[in-house]
């Protein structure tokens, strides 16, 4: 029974980022440049970083912190309702964030301030006062000891006593604390993806942070808060200034070459396919959630973050299937060029097919359960990857297929 080399299998394990994102308003942004030639998912790391919350804006939707202020949108917001509850001209704002004046805004979208306002105060809403600053050292406040005090002074026993003390000065509200966060500004070429493995946070967190939807969409000139890792959490890789952009970091595997073949004697360890998964021919199926979408054995089973999909070996020129009906959200190539199809179905799921060719659709196209949309690609070992992705996660494809 033919199986997947290592390698072919852990290119195909890349394809597991295209369907990290699944949103209504069929925008994608995938991206494939770090995540291939390793058998693992690059993500990974970023997801064992535990971050901070967004802190909670004041009436005005301001936060503020000691290098910049940003302004948080509410549903419904236009770019010019925010001007005009900040203070602030509207063709300003616009131009700093790189925006119509008129432009409809997410619900959370951080929208950059291009010069300092009042900072936030119980008179705007907020329970502490002034910009986010670090936590500092507290302040010995402890009252003179009585041996120090006037009582014991010469100016005491000529009968001089001291005016009454000032009463004391009204409470004011506490000043914030927190950590800065990292003010990121979009460049071109950049993604959601790329920023998010950049600075070591979870894709999840930094739409939080900045109100993107689950496709992690993003513009050029765009301003991102990246959220504040938090102790213990994992450690973030090193990062540029705030600003100054980000690109996607070189593979492992570009790092040195791959062995040469002819000159390796020794055979690598495969993990032996389940027996009840390899004895078992696959086929369309009209009862299960999912049609099983190539023939064949399926020769390796899903494992989160090693393999987010099953391979399923079937020859060269095989029919390859819609899983069900839907839409097709992109059509991309890894970085040899082998394509990738995802599709996208109701409830907010997704499925990727990678090691294709052949492909019969475009994106955008609506499929049909059962439809042939692309051929399995001639390769040494021909198969299929599937994956089958709920929001932002893989999960076990084999559920949805029995």
């Amino acid at each position: 029974m033919a199986v997947f080399p290592k390698t072919r299998a852990a290119l195909l394990c890349g394809a597991a980022l295209l369907a990290l994102a699944a949103c209504a308003d069929g925008n994608f942004d995938f991206d494939l440049r770090d995540s291939l030639g390793t058998g693992l998912d690059t993500s990974d790391a970023a997801f064992a970083v535990r971050t901070a919350d967004l802190p909670r804006p004041d009436n005005r939707g301001i936060i503020s912190y000691p290098n910049y202020q940003v302004a948080v949108a509410r549903r419904g917001d236009t770019l010019s309702a925010v001007a005009g509850r900040v203070g602030l001209p509207a063709s300003e704002l616009a131009t700093f964030n790189g925006m119509a004046p008129d432009q409809p805004l997410r619900r959370g979208e951080i929208i950059a301030l291009p010069r300092r306002v009042a900072e936030p105060s119980p008179a705007t809403g907020a329970a502490t006062s002034g910009p986010i600053l670090p936590s500092a050292a507290p302040v010995d406040v402890r009252p003179i000891a009585p041996s120090e005090s006037i009582a014991s002074t010469p100016l005491a026993d000529a009968g001089i006593r001291p005016a009454s003390p000032p009463p004391p000065a009204p409470a004011t509200a506490p000043a914030q604390s927190g950590q800065e966060p990292i003010r990121h500004k979009v460049v071109r070429g950049e993604t959601g993806y790329s920023i998010a493995r950049k600075y070591g946070v979870p894709v999840k967190s930094l739409a939080e942070w900045n109100g993107l939807t689950g496709d992690l969409l993003i513009r050029e000139g765009q301003f991102l808060l990246i959220p504040v890792a938090l102790p213990g959490g994992g450690a973030a890789p090193d990062t540029t200034r705030p600003g100054s952009g980000s690109v996607a970091p070189v593979p492992p595997s570009a790092a040195k070459p791959l062995p040469d073949e002819k000159a390796t004697t020794a055979t690598p360890k495969e993990t032996p396919p389940s027996p009840a998964l390899a004895d078992t021919k696959t086929s369309v199926s009209d009862t299960a959630r999912f049609a099983i979408p190539v023939t064949g054995p399926i020769i390796r089973p899903y494992s989160k973050g090693k393999n987010d999909g099953i391979a399923i070996s079937a020859p060269a020129g095989s029919d390859v299937r819609a899983a069900d009906a839907g839409t097709v959200a992109a059509i991309t190539r890894d970085t040899d060029q082998i394509p990738i199809l995802v599709l996208r179905h109701s409830g907010n799921i997704l499925t990727v097919y990678a090691g294709v060719d052949n492909i019969t659709v475009k994106k955008g196209d609506s499929v049909r359960r059962g439809q042939v949309i692309a051929k399995v690609r001639a390769a040494a070992a021909p198969g299929l990857h599937f994956e089958v992705r709920e929001g932002f996660d893989s999960v076990d494809p084999v559920p949805y297929i029995n």
